[in-house]
């Protein structure tokens, strides 16, 4: 998609296709705000809600193939309920119905008008960006692999046919322009992410996935550095490393760090587990559905999307990321149950289950984040099955002990229009995680709340003193494109990553 933003007027375009918005004044027959629709289709409006085809419900659409009027070959109007109940996250999703629908038509170019969206005319900014996000996430189409084979005069030719198009508002301000860039920047580091997920673990290993993030950071001011095996046992990443043992591909420790603040001021820290391809090691995952273990690695692709989407914003503050990469196979030298390992921070782990291998590698580069003394660590991590069991995939479980941290978290969630639920935080459950014959295990000794038992895990590398959320996004960061219309329908959807993001711009340094 060639896909441009700007300032609009809504009769002045000559493209192909047009979209505009329209709000119910209120539930019931109160009717339809039209303000924002050029008045000689106006009558064309009113007309299809005199004959009860159109009433402006939520996602509903009215459309004509063929006309001239306003330069035109077809005219869309598209729905968006009642005005009292519209928000940012609606304006992200009716965007994106609204790139669906143009796709659908085949159309080569065409016009969304934004202005119909702005319901509050305080609210711009927010809808501008909403809109952006929306149509940027929407265009996301995972064909990297496909036609592999063709030759590039042919690729040059599809390109030509792709859809053109603009996503415009009347505001011409500065703050309007600045928000749908915001948008565009956010949407398109959340494809990123969701890039990184989608590609297969023998095209996506951990060193495939270090270089894919050093390339993807050239051109902003982050700085990659990347530690090979040896550069990790030297470190004590003892049970990191002993995750990668069973596998051919090593490890990578990849360190992203940004500075857009006074180097005097504490850095804020992202960790993300990014495990390329999950077997279960010598405690070996059932074959049905192995293939989605691809995706346990979008808690790493998340925090590295979050950091090229800091970096573009060029927001003032100081972030450091860490991403654990490793596989986790059955081979000779892999973790067996009841091997004990060793944490950076000195504490043994029983391995008695070498599936649960997410919260080895997160230990160490917990400890290490903390050893930053930043001002907090939130953490992604595709962790549990039992998350998806408590909540689905609507909602990405979040545990924290610190309220002022909670408070941040469901802020940004918010703002960004992510669904995000906090968990329960108790010592019980840091207590189910004791060992027998070393300092704690990997697996609890008593049965149920596994989501919660593997967070109280992951708190034992985090001193008190650090506030710190874990985020598990088994459940969000892939197939969930039943509930989103910006989400592909099967595949990485980039969760998370909008939070973060926004929980970066809400900082203040």
């Amino acid at each position: 998609m060639q896909f441009q933003i700007q300032n609009l007027n809504k009769t002045n375009s000559k493209a192909q296709s047009l979209v505009y918005f329209v709000s119910q004044k209120g539930t019931g027959d109160q009717g339809m705000k039209l303000n924002n629709i050029p008045k000689d289709l106006q009558k064309i409006v009113k007309d299809a809600e005199k004959d009860e085809v159109f009433k402006g419900e939520w996602s509903s659409t009215l459309s004509f193939r063929v006309m001239e009027s306003q330069g035109g070959k077809s005219i869309t109007f598209i729905g968006l309920g009642p005005e009292k109940e519209f928000t940012a996250e609606k304006a992200r999703q009716a965007s994106a119905n609204a790139y669906k629908y143009l796709s659908a038509l085949k159309t080569q170019s065409a016009v969304i008008f934004a202005d119909g969206l702005v319901i509050n005319k305080n609210k711009n900014a927010d809808i501008a960006r909403a809109a952006a996000e929306g149509v940027t996430l929407a265009s996301y189409n995972f064909d990297t692999l496909k036609n592999m084979g063709e030759k590039k005069s042919k690729k040059k030719a599809s390109k030509a046919k792709e859809l053109n198009l603009e996503l415009g508002m009347g505001d011409s301000s500065t703050a309007t322009k600045k928000a749908f860039e915001q948008g565009t920047i956010i949407g398109e580091a959340t494809n990123f992410t969701r890039w990184l997920g989608d590609m297969p673990g023998n095209r996506m290993n951990p060193k495939i996935l270090a270089d894919e993030t050093v390339k993807a950071a050239k051109g902003t001011k982050l700085k990659v550095t990347v530690w090979d095996k040896a550069r990790i046992k030297k470190e004590n990443m003892g049970s990191f490393l002993s995750v990668s043992l069973g596998s051919d591909a090593e490890p990578r420790f990849i360190m992203m760090e940004y500075k857009g603040a006074a180097a005097s001021k504490k850095p804020i820290c992202y960790v993300g587990k990014g495990l390329t391809f999950d077997a279960g090691g010598i405690s070996l995952k059932p074959s049905a559905g192995m293939e989605e273990m691809k995706y346990d690695m979008c808690g790493g692709a998340s925090v590295i999307g979050t950091m090229i989407g800091i970096a573009k914003l060029g927001l003032k503050v100081n972030v450091i990321a860490f991403v654990p990469a490793t596989e986790n196979m059955p081979g000779p030298s892999a973790n067996k149950p009841g091997d004990v390992v060793q944490a950076r921070n000195g504490k043994t782990i029983e391995v008695n289950n070498t599936d649960a291998e997410g919260r080895l590698i997160l230990a160490d580069a917990l400890t290490y984040a903390a050893e930053k003394k930043p001002v907090w660590i939130c953490d992604a991590a595709t962790l549990t099955g039992a998350m998806v069991v408590a909540l689905g995939n609507i909602h990405t479980g979040f545990y924290t002990s610190d309220d002022a941290v909670a408070k941040k978290v469901e802020k940004a969630a918010e703002e960004s229009g992510e669904r995000v639920w906090r968990m329960p935080v108790v010592q019980d459950h840091q207590d189910d995680m004791k060992g027998t014959y070393a300092d704690l295990s990997n697996l609890a000794s008593s049965r149920g709340a596994g989501s919660a038992t593997a967070a109280a895990f992951l708190k034992n590398f985090v001193p008190d003193e650090v506030p710190y959320a874990h985020f598990d996004v088994a459940g969000t960061a892939w197939n969930a494109g039943n509930r989103l219309s910006y989400n592909p329908k099967k595949g990485a959807t980039g969760s998370i990553v909008r939070t973060f993001i926004q929980m970066a711009m809400d900082h203040k340094a």
